[in-house]
Protein backbone atom coordinates (compact mmCIF):
# COMPACT_ATOMS: atom_id res chain seq x y z
CA UNK A 1 0.00 0.00 0.00
CA UNK A 2 1.44 3.45 -0.67
CA UNK A 3 1.79 6.62 1.51
CA UNK A 4 -1.49 8.16 -0.34
CA UNK A 5 -3.03 4.73 -0.25
CA UNK A 6 -2.60 4.61 3.66
CA UNK A 7 -3.62 8.20 4.61
CA UNK A 8 -6.71 8.11 2.57
CA UNK A 9 -8.28 5.07 4.12
CA UNK A 10 -7.73 7.36 6.87
CA UNK A 11 -10.38 9.64 5.67
CA UNK A 12 -14.16 8.94 6.07
CA UNK A 13 -15.46 7.91 2.85
CA UNK A 14 -17.48 10.59 1.33
CA UNK A 15 -14.13 12.78 1.28
CA UNK A 16 -11.45 10.02 0.24
CA UNK A 17 -14.09 9.61 -2.78
CA UNK A 18 -13.81 13.42 -3.82
CA UNK A 19 -9.88 13.61 -2.62
CA UNK A 20 -9.51 10.35 -5.43
CA UNK A 21 -11.73 11.95 -7.85
CA UNK A 22 -10.11 15.36 -7.49
CA UNK A 23 -6.54 13.63 -7.20
CA UNK A 24 -4.33 15.96 -9.35
CA UNK A 25 -6.04 18.96 -7.40
CA UNK A 26 -5.49 17.90 -4.29
CA UNK A 27 -1.75 16.93 -4.84
CA UNK A 28 -1.19 20.58 -6.71
CA UNK A 29 -2.46 22.10 -3.44
CA UNK A 30 -0.59 19.87 -0.60
CA UNK A 31 2.42 21.02 -3.72
CA UNK A 32 1.55 24.79 -3.20
CA UNK A 33 1.45 24.38 0.77
CA UNK A 34 5.42 22.93 0.73
CA UNK A 35 6.47 25.43 -1.52
CA UNK A 36 4.84 28.09 -0.29
CA UNK A 37 6.99 27.04 3.37
CA UNK A 38 9.86 26.70 1.31
CA UNK A 39 9.53 30.12 -0.08
CA UNK A 40 8.79 31.61 3.37
CA UNK A 41 11.99 29.39 5.26
CA UNK A 42 14.59 30.00 2.46
CA UNK A 43 13.35 33.86 2.38
CA UNK A 44 13.38 34.36 6.16
CA UNK A 45 16.89 33.11 6.60
CA UNK A 46 18.36 34.34 3.52
CA UNK A 47 16.84 37.79 5.06
CA UNK A 48 18.28 37.42 8.05
CA UNK A 49 21.57 36.32 7.53
CA UNK A 50 24.00 37.22 4.36
CA UNK A 51 21.23 38.94 2.27
CA UNK A 52 20.40 41.53 5.01
CA UNK A 53 20.58 44.64 3.48
CA UNK A 54 18.84 43.16 0.06
CA UNK A 55 15.69 41.61 0.71
CA UNK A 56 14.89 42.10 -2.29
CA UNK A 57 17.67 39.95 -3.79
CA UNK A 58 16.70 37.45 -1.11
CA UNK A 59 12.97 36.90 -2.10
CA UNK A 60 14.06 36.55 -5.82
CA UNK A 61 16.32 33.71 -4.62
CA UNK A 62 13.54 31.98 -2.29
CA UNK A 63 11.04 32.05 -5.41
CA UNK A 64 13.46 30.67 -7.77
CA UNK A 65 14.37 27.81 -5.29
CA UNK A 66 10.33 27.25 -4.41
CA UNK A 67 9.81 27.50 -8.09
CA UNK A 68 12.16 24.52 -9.00
CA UNK A 69 11.06 22.50 -6.15
CA UNK A 70 7.47 23.37 -7.14
CA UNK A 71 8.67 21.95 -10.91
CA UNK A 72 9.94 18.90 -9.49
CA UNK A 73 7.31 17.47 -7.63
CA UNK A 74 4.36 18.92 -9.93
CA UNK A 75 5.88 16.68 -12.72
CA UNK A 76 6.46 13.70 -10.88
CA UNK A 77 3.76 13.65 -8.76
CA UNK A 78 0.98 16.12 -9.23
CA UNK A 79 0.80 15.64 -12.97
CA UNK A 80 3.05 12.31 -13.13
CA UNK A 81 0.53 10.80 -15.88
CA UNK A 82 0.16 13.85 -17.75
CA UNK A 83 2.81 15.34 -20.53
CA UNK A 84 2.47 16.07 -24.32
CA UNK A 85 5.49 18.09 -24.32
CA UNK A 86 9.40 17.80 -24.68
CA UNK A 87 11.33 18.64 -20.89
CA UNK A 88 12.91 21.20 -21.99
CA UNK A 89 9.75 22.81 -24.34
CA UNK A 90 7.65 21.95 -20.29
CA UNK A 91 10.00 23.17 -18.01
CA UNK A 92 10.24 26.52 -19.94
CA UNK A 93 6.56 26.97 -20.11
CA UNK A 94 6.30 25.82 -16.65
CA UNK A 95 8.68 28.99 -15.32
CA UNK A 96 6.76 31.72 -17.88
CA UNK A 97 3.55 30.52 -16.50
CA UNK A 98 5.01 30.60 -12.33
CA UNK A 99 6.47 34.01 -13.91
CA UNK A 100 3.12 35.25 -15.36
CA UNK A 101 1.39 33.76 -11.48
CA UNK A 102 3.40 35.74 -9.69
CA UNK A 103 2.12 38.52 -11.24
CA UNK A 104 -1.45 37.40 -11.07
CA UNK A 105 -1.11 36.63 -7.22
CA UNK A 106 0.89 40.21 -6.92
CA UNK A 107 -2.07 42.04 -8.82
CA UNK A 108 -5.02 42.30 -5.75
CA UNK A 109 -2.02 43.55 -3.30
CA UNK A 110 -0.98 46.18 -5.88
CA UNK A 111 -5.05 46.96 -6.09
CA UNK A 112 -5.35 46.90 -2.57
CA UNK A 113 -2.58 49.64 -1.95
CA UNK A 114 -2.61 51.96 -5.03
CA UNK A 115 -5.90 52.34 -6.35
CA UNK A 116 -8.19 51.15 -3.41
CA UNK A 117 -5.14 53.49 -1.30
CA UNK A 118 -5.50 51.27 1.65
CA UNK A 119 -2.15 52.64 3.15
CA UNK A 120 -0.62 54.33 5.71
CA UNK A 121 -1.03 57.49 6.37
CA UNK A 122 -4.63 57.31 4.95
CA UNK A 123 -5.61 54.64 6.67
CA UNK A 124 -3.97 53.09 10.14
CA UNK A 125 -1.24 50.46 10.48
CA UNK A 126 -3.19 47.79 11.71
CA UNK A 127 -5.92 47.85 8.77
CA UNK A 128 -2.72 48.29 6.18
CA UNK A 129 -1.54 45.35 7.63
CA UNK A 130 -4.94 43.09 7.30
CA UNK A 131 -5.70 44.74 3.63
CA UNK A 132 -2.12 43.80 2.53
CA UNK A 133 -2.40 39.92 3.99
CA UNK A 134 -5.91 39.16 2.73
CA UNK A 135 -5.30 41.11 -0.65
CA UNK A 136 -1.95 39.37 -1.15
CA UNK A 137 -2.45 35.95 1.59
CA UNK A 138 -5.66 35.37 0.69
CA UNK A 139 -7.22 37.09 -2.53
CA UNK A 140 -3.74 37.18 -4.49
CA UNK A 141 -2.45 33.60 -3.64
CA UNK A 142 -6.17 31.85 -4.53
CA UNK A 143 -6.32 33.61 -7.78
CA UNK A 144 -2.62 32.53 -8.36
CA UNK A 145 -3.81 29.00 -7.76
CA UNK A 146 -6.43 28.96 -10.13
CA UNK A 147 -4.54 30.87 -13.10
CA UNK A 148 -1.58 28.10 -11.99
CA UNK A 149 -3.53 24.93 -12.09
CA UNK A 150 -5.46 25.78 -14.96
CA UNK A 151 -2.11 27.19 -17.00
CA UNK A 152 -0.87 24.19 -16.10
CA UNK A 153 -3.38 21.79 -17.46
CA UNK A 154 -3.65 23.33 -20.23
CA UNK A 155 -0.32 24.41 -21.79
CA UNK A 156 2.38 22.17 -19.65
CA UNK A 157 1.29 18.83 -19.09
CA UNK A 158 -1.84 19.01 -21.56
CA UNK A 159 -2.16 15.70 -22.25
CA UNK A 160 -3.86 13.26 -19.55
CA UNK A 161 -2.00 9.82 -19.89
CA UNK A 162 0.99 11.13 -21.48
CA UNK A 163 3.53 9.34 -19.39
CA UNK A 164 1.75 6.47 -17.69
CA UNK A 165 3.57 3.15 -17.74
CA UNK A 166 2.14 0.76 -19.98
CA UNK A 167 3.12 -2.81 -18.82
CA UNK A 168 4.46 -4.50 -22.02
CA UNK A 169 3.97 -8.66 -21.91
CA UNK A 170 7.04 -10.24 -20.14
CA UNK A 171 8.16 -7.56 -18.21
Amino acid sequence: MSVVESVLARFPEQYRDAAIKHRELVKFAFVGGVTWVIDTVVFLVLKSTVLEPKPITAKVIAVLVATIVSYVLNREWSFRTRGGRERHHEAALFFVISGVGVAVYTAPLAISRYVLDLKVPGVSLLTQEIADFVSGQIIGVLAGMVFRWWAFRRFVFPDENARRRVPVVGD
